[in-house]
């Protein structure tokens, strides 16, 4: 008999006022599935968080996690998932062991239970020496584990992860996706984890990439990246405004600016590079050329990278606002 799917969405919508955040996602995420949400900043990733986490209401469509729908069975909702919130929600005056108690008796735990969960995720984020020690003298990397530790105190079957590395160093945020690795190996749990980070989504199993409150594609990080085909490619010239214009008159290459640099995609990219240079009157300063990754495929379907998104839902996100003053 199959298992019950840990998270299903149908036509989910958010508004706030005339600002559409989600524009009607569709997704299904089996259990014990780690699945990932990859986006810039301002693409709707949080909000459909928050409204599969109970912490927000959808303006329509609907939306079950663990088996119970997410505006009518509230409750059961929040007794069965585990939130790692994008902003730190520690209270960095008690100890690590008096913020695990807290929310534990918040859930209702039993004292017994409590007490065997508290040292039990105290041991697997690697903290129990340091479980009476005030969180406020904690590394940021330590302040994660023990968020995620927490998350996972009163057993939830499916654990939501908004931008769970945020703010931390690479050399913290890599500790924190192994830890996060080694976490599926040692419990039966779905995770849901939300990134803008190219190199995390590769973690994942499968990821939906979103873009403007939508889902544009779902599939496995190695699907996605066979599917784009070809190799990115990107230059700086003395005249990059000249350049695109030859590669498209004199190569049929279609080019655009991205970070910065000419970009286009081409198959075959290193054996292409030296009919730029027999072709293009310009000077060449740069060249770059790169296998597909994700930020190609945000690019195939998007027409932008993830950075460029960053900026442009950042700027649009602010006029929207503006606008409802």
């Amino acid at each position: 008999m199959a298992r019950q799917a840990a998270v299903s969405v149908r036509g989910l919508v958010k508004r706030y006022g005339e600002v559409e955040a989600v524009r009607g996602i569709d997704l299904e995420v089996a259990a014990g599935e780690m699945f990932g949400f990859l986006g810039p900043n301002g693409a709707g990733k949080t909000t459909a968080i928050k409204i599969l986490c109970t912490i927000a209401e959808a303006t329509s469509g609907s939306a079950t996690v663990a088996g119970h729908d997410v505006n009518t069975e509230r409750s059961a909702v929040r007794r069965r998932i585990g939130l790692v919130f994008q902003e730190p929600t520690l209270d960095g005056y008690l100890t690590a062991e008096q913020n695990l108690r807290f929310h534990g008796e918040l859930y209702g735990m039993p004292r017994r239970l409590l007490r065997e969960r508290i040292d039990e995720v105290l041991e697997m984020v690697g903290l129990t020496d340091r479980r009476r020690d005030q969180v406020i003298k904690f590394s940021g990397g330590m302040k994660r584990r023990l968020e995620i530790g927490r998350g996972l105190l009163h057993s939830p079957q499916v654990l939501f992860l908004d931008e769970p590395t945020i703010g931390l160093d690479p050399q913290t945020r890599a500790s924190i996706w192994e830890y996060i690795a080694s976490l599926r190996e040692r419990q039966d749990i779905t995770i849901f984890v939300t990134t803008h980070y190219m190199d995390e989504a590769e973690n994942c199993d499968r990821i939906a990439i979103m873009n403007e409150g939508r889902i544009v594609v779902t599939d496995t990080p190695d699907a996605l990246k066979s599917s784009v085909g070809a190799d990115r490619v990107q230059i700086r010239t003395e005249d990059d405004a000249a350049a695109i214009r030859q590669l498209r008159d004199r190569l049929g290459v279609e080019a655009a600016m991205h970070d910065g640099m000419v970009t286009f995609s081409v198959a075959g990219g290193a054996e292409f590079v030296p009919k730029l240079f027999a072709t293009l009157p310009l000077r060449i300063d740069t060249v770059t050329v790169t296998r597909p990754s994700l930020d190609d495929v945000f690019m195939s379907y998007t027409g932008r990278t993830i950075s460029d998104a960053q900026a442009d839902g950042s700027s649009a996100f602010l006029r929207a606002m503006a606008g409802r003053r």
